[in-house]
């Protein structure tokens, strides 16, 4: 389902200011730390939202945006990944259009559904890492 150690997705962690080392992060790790850098992000967008700071949640937005597109998108291998990179796929980007819908229209009811849908993913994401140690 996802590339081993991707250097695009950690390149793009790095790339949007996040201050969590991913040096040496296995690939199970990397996506990990996407997962929840994206829901800080959706978090400070909602946030900047309700207090009207437009430039903040334009950057909130944007980071949320990279973390789906450029890191958790670029991860997925179509190949191996089947029906449910696939799915991940369809799901990631109607995030990403649903994120650009809230920031043009300051729709708190779009953020608020990207993190109830990303919420799951990333919860379950480190449920499997005890069985990601053991394949190891």
């Amino acid at each position: 389902m996802f590339t081993p150690a991707s250097a695009r997705a950690a390149s793009a962690y790095k790339s949007v200011g996040v201050e969590t080392s991913v040096n040496g992060a296995d690939p199970h790790g990397l996506v990990s730390l996407l997962f929840t850098a994206l829901l800080r992000s959706l978090t400070e967008a909602q946030s900047a939202m309700k207090r009207r700071d437009i430039p903040g949640k334009g950057r909130a937005i944007g980071q949320a945006v990279r973390y789906l597109d450029e890191g958790l998108m670029v991860s997925l291998n179509d190949k191996d990944g089947g029906d449910l990179a696939k799915n991940l796929r369809a799901l990631y980007s109607y995030c990403v259009a649903s994120l650009t819908q809230a920031n043009l229209h300051n729709d708190l009811g779009k953020l608020e559904e990207v993190q109830r849908l990303i919420a799951p993913l990333a919860q379950s994401w480190q449920q499997i890492r005890p069985e990601v140690v053991k394949g190891a």
